[in-house]
């Protein structure tokens, strides 16, 4: 049977970034029982063709039925992308995706190192969840378009799934679950216990934790990961080596943990992993899924309650803490922001995400074009 074939399971996935690419890379080679059609859309109609091409030749080689292609994509919706799509319902219609992978942002997670300023001086001051509107800008119109158009899809969330699901649920909108953060630390520890497998690992765990905790950091500063039901000791040590990789190749880790995720939902298989943002919940939990179902797998001595209540804690080393559909900083967040914009600092409702998202651009690229602080010398630091 023909890749193209007309049953073939069809995932989108939208961006042709660093993340976009490992996924798609990881999906074309990645053996599935039955053809895989593969949509990748992207802004930049070069860069998607450039994609699709290289995951083209990774299926011919490991000679999966993986068909990849690749058109134009306009975030705005009603828009006119001629041979492409656009985040609205009537393209989500034509589309018909049964998984769709939002593998895009309105903010780059490497922007400090390609092109400093202000604006990533007030991201390393207040934490990466400073940029959580504009991480939540795409997905959710993304959301909107699937409900409206193809409401039976698998919405899959590649940005900043920890804070941006529970935003996204308190708008009832549908997301399955993210991919990445704890799915990225989980599969490093099992490849660090010898590869158990996921079915008897759990991990507990928030995009704050891909950074190593600090010597004064709280007990929510590590993940927490339990084998057969056991904790397992010196999560720091066993994720040292991993946490030490430049951070693209850990986002390489997510693109090729979250393959086999995608390739999952889309051939109906039941899913036990570790994964961030299920049910709308902030930060990563133990699920497992089957057919319409999520449910959390957590260890008998941790109730769903105290788990959530640690996840939020976590969250706020990332300088953000999301609950009840509220936006909330934490006060080194709050003052960072203030500084600049203290309308923002005192928080924000989830029903605010599209004026908000234009209050946090203007600022953006007003800040970006302001140099960034002279670094500090070694003294200065010691002092």
């Amino acid at each position: 049977m023909s890749a193209r074939s007309a049953d073939a399971r069809h995932v989108v996935v939208v961006g042709a970034g660093r993340l976009a690419r490992s996924l798609c890379h990881a999906l074309a080679a990645t053996p599935t029982p039955a053809p895989l059609r593969v949509t990748v859309l992207a802004r930049d109609p070069d860069a998607a063709h450039a994609l699709a091409r290289a995951a083209r030749v990774r299926a011919t080689v490991a000679g999966t039925p993986v068909a990849v292609t690749a058109r134009p994509f306009t975030a705005e919706p009603g828009a006119d992308p001629g041979e492409g799509y656009a985040a609205d319902a009537a393209s989500m219609a034509r589309l018909r995706p049964d998984v769709l992978v939002c593998a895009a942002s309105a903010q780059s997670p490497y922007e400090r190192a390609a092109a400093p300023s202000a604006w990533t001086d007030l991201i390393a001051a207040a934490g990466f969840g400073v940029t959580l509107a504009l991480q939540a800008e795409l997905v959710s119109r993304l959301a909107v378009a699937l409900a409206g158009g193809a409401p039976g899809a698998t919405l899959v969330n590649g940005a900043f799934p920890d804070a941006v699901n529970p935003l996204l649920a308190a708008l009832d909108l549908p997301v399955r679950c993210g991919i990445g953060n704890v799915a990225t630390l989980a599969a490093c520890l099992d490849a660090a216990l010898g590869r158990p497998g996921q079915r008897r690992l759990a991990v507990l765990g928030h995009h704050a934790h891909l950074a190593a905790p600090g010597p004064d950091d709280e007990d929510t500063a590590e993940v927490r990961a339990w084998l057969d039901g056991r904790p397992v000791p010196d999560v720091t040590g066993l994720l040292a080596g991993y946490r030490a990789l430049p951070r693209p190749e850990l986002n390489a880790l997510a693109g090729h943990a979250g393959a086999a995720l995608v390739a999952a939902l889309a051939a109906g298989d039941e899913v036990t992993a570790s994964l961030p943002g299920p049910l709308g919940l902030p930060g990563g939990y133990p699920v497992r899924l089957t057919g319409g179902r999520t449910e959390l797998r957590l260890p008998a001595e941790l109730p769903a309650a105290q788990a959530v209540a640690w996840n939020t804690a976590a969250g706020r080393r990332d300088g953000v803490e999301v609950g009840g559909g509220h936006v909330r900083y934490p006060e080194r967040a709050r003052a960072a922001l203030a500084a600049y914009r203290p309308d923002l600092a005192g928080g924000w409702h989830a029903s605010e995400l599209p004026e908000i998202a234009g209050r946090f651009t203007a600022l953006r690229d007003h800040l970006r074009t302001v140099p960034p602080a002279p670094a500090r010398s070694v003294l200065e630091e010691a002092r």
